[in-house]
């Protein structure tokens, strides 16, 4: 009976092991200039949502003028400076690139 359980909790890791290999997460990063406040960035982390409901890990810093977050497929970079701009800020640039998940263990 042991082994039997053992073998199933085998197989299920290992499909969960090859469901997250397969998954190529995107993180766009945003230059944003006109954030002076604490309260403009968790409008920006807001903005982005509502944007990109796919969006994950959002998040924005006023220091480096800056905000990004994750997604499972590419972003329109046009529908998000026009809703960054909309906020009253300014958006520069965006950028994407492809994000890898960091194991805990190696």
């Amino acid at each position: 009976m042991r082994i039997l359980r053992r073998m199933r909790f085998l197989r299920r890791m290992q499909r969960l092991r090859q469901r997250k290999q397969g998954t190529v997460m995107i993180k766009t990063i945003l230059a944003i200039e006109g954030m002076s406040f604490a309260m403009c960035e968790a409008h920006i982390c807001e903005t982005i949502r509502k944007a990109v409901p796919a969006a994950r890990k959002a998040a924005a810093s006023r220091r480096k003028k800056a905000a990004s977050f994750l997604t499972e497929a590419q972003v329109d970079a046009g529908l998000l400076k026009s809703a960054i701009d909309a906020t009253g800020d300014s958006c520069l640039s965006v950028a994407l690139i492809p994000y890898e998940k960091k194991a805990l263990f190696g």
